[in-house]
């Protein structure tokens, strides 16, 4: 064995389940490496081109050629190549990888779910070194969680644009000329019943385009659970900003289906996203530091773009469904490159709202990975658990409460379905609206958000929500780690954002 280079954040704890086996010798592996930026990041937020962006920020073509010596070196097949975002994709059997990585790999089950799975670090020649961020795709244990919560008794259901009312979304416009991206790491969308609910509401039925990454497909039907995410994501966005396009990424649900669905998105040239919606999330211990890494990154890229990344903050409070009772927050939310959105509990008196509180589930809380940004030094955000972290998440919130939830339509039926999963892409839909309204993309947004925190005029750009709690947090005036800086009133965010 040659030299060897520990990859930093690569370190895997157990994967959870049962062991079975050690991995065949022979199945054949596919994995993402990602190659280091040729220069620093660039500033934010920023509107540069993807092509811009692809020239001064993407891989050195050096360090591509080193990626793929090593490939040859170690009897590994070069799948895809690509500069922009920074990943090259290897192919080869187990045997090849075990030695090409340094690792062992095992095959495990949970559930009604087999992967394989590896423990500890990955390790590189040294040739390599700080060449390579991140090697994913080793190790598939299901990476996320779909943010949707279905109804068992719902008091009161809206439909997605009786809440884009409520909120006073912009008016005389329909998101004509953006995209919406949605990540999907899992289940299907069916174009029929799509086609049925647009009909119901009496909404044009937008363009739907599907693009598969990693080999994952569109499967309507065959787990039903996803099916509700992907159309809930589908149906807020889609009949919210009918105008827009909608592009859904279905990929595996592991770490590198996560990051090259992403960035796959983020880089796109021929669909060009204005705006992505993410419900998928878990709690950061359970990612490595390089995948965080790498996903921040992507966002990273989104805003010096324009394009604006928002995520669902989590629907099991405070603890993000981490035993222990200790606070934790999801990520990709707790990105401090990412919109994070997180829920309320909405009552509407006809057209209006009635009252909105924080709803018990959001998650939210401060991240021990993301350090505060500068844009949050004034928020009020408490002190993080881990000194090396800081990133107060939620930044902003919607109805998120499954018994004030949206009634759509999934695998031919009609349910009502909350979590934060819904404010995502309710939130996309709006970028998209004010995009449209404003003449150019809005892209990064946060900073904008946390400075019209003081913004004249009452009621303000955001209705601030100060009563409920998610556990160890309350809602308050404020920007607070339950409901961020409030829910939307659409028309005065847009005026304020002009």
């Amino acid at each position: 064995m040659d030299d060897r280079w520990i990859v930093p954040g690569s370190t895997r704890t157990r994967p959870p389940g049962e062991f079975v086996s050690v991995a065949d010798p022979n199945e054949r592996v596919t994995v993402t490496v990602r190659v280091r930026s040729k220069h620093a990041s660039p500033p934010l937020p920023g509107h540069l081109s993807r092509e811009e962006f692809a020239s001064a920020y993407g891989a050195g073509e050096g360090d591509l050629e080193r990626v793929d010596a090593f490939a040859n070196d170690y009897g590994l097949r070069v799948v895809e190549r690509d500069a922009a975002r920074r990943t090259v994709r290897l192919e080869g059997t187990v045997a090849q990888m075990s030695e090409a990585f340094g690792v062992s790999l095992g095959t495990y089950a949970l559930g009604k779910a087999a992967f394989r799975g590896r423990t500890g670090t990955i390790s590189l020649p040294s040739s390599l070194t700080n060449v390579v961020e991140g090697v994913f795709g080793l190790d598939t244990r299901p990476q996320a969680r779909p943010r949707s919560r279905i109804a068992a008794h719902a008091d009161t259901s809206y439909t997605p644009p009786q809440v884009a009312t409520l909120y006073d979304f912009p008016s005389g416009v329909d998101g004509t000329g953006e995209t919406i991206a949605i990540v999907e790491l899992g289940g299907g969308y069916s174009a029929s019943d799509f086609s049925a609910y647009c009909a119901q509401l009496g909404i044009p039925e937008p363009s739907v385009a599907v693009v598969s990454v990693d080999g994952a497909t569109n499967a309507p039907g065959a787990d039903p659970d996803s099916d509700t995410e992907v159309m809930l994501d589908v149906e807020v966005a889609g009949t919210i900003a009918h105008g827009a396009k909608i592009v859904v990424y279905f990929t595996p649900n592991t770490d590198q289906g996560f990051i090259d669905a992403v960035t796959t998105a983020i880089h796109d040239a021929t669909y060009a996203p204005s705006v992505i919606s993410i419900s998928w999330g878990d709690a950061e211990s359970n990612w490595t530091a390089a995948a965080m890494t790498s996903l921040d990154q992507a966002c990273a890229a989104a805003a010096a773009m324009g394009v604006t990344v928002c995520v669902a903050s989590g629907d099991a409070g405070s603890s993000d469904g981490v035993s222990g009772g200790e606070p934790h927050v999801d990520f990709p939310a707790s990105s401090p490159h990412a919109l994070g959105c997180g829920g309320t509990t909405l009552k509407a008196a006809g057209t209006a709202i009635a009252s909105e509180t924080a709803w018990s589930d959001s998650g939210g809380g401060v991240s021990d990975v993301f350090a505060l940004p500068s844009w949050q030094a004034t928020a009020h955000v408490p002190a993080p658990p881990n000194p090396a972290g800081g990133r107060g998440v939620p930044d902003v919130c919607a109805d998120a409460d499954p018994n004030s939830g949206y009634s759509v339509r999934v695998d031919g039926q009609s349910i009502v379905v909350g979590g934060t999963s819904a404010v995502a892409p309710l939130w996309a839909a709006l970028i998209a609206l004010m995009s449209q309204q404003l003449g150019s993309t809005v892209g990064f947004i946060n900073p904008k958000l946390y400075a019209l925190n003081g913004y004249p005029g009452s009621p303000g750009p955001l209705h601030d929500i100060t009563s409920g709690s998610n556990g160890a947090y309350d809602a308050g005036e404020g920007w607070d780690p339950v409901t961020g800086l409030g829910s939307p009133d659409g028309a005065r965010l847009e005026a304020a954002l002009r």
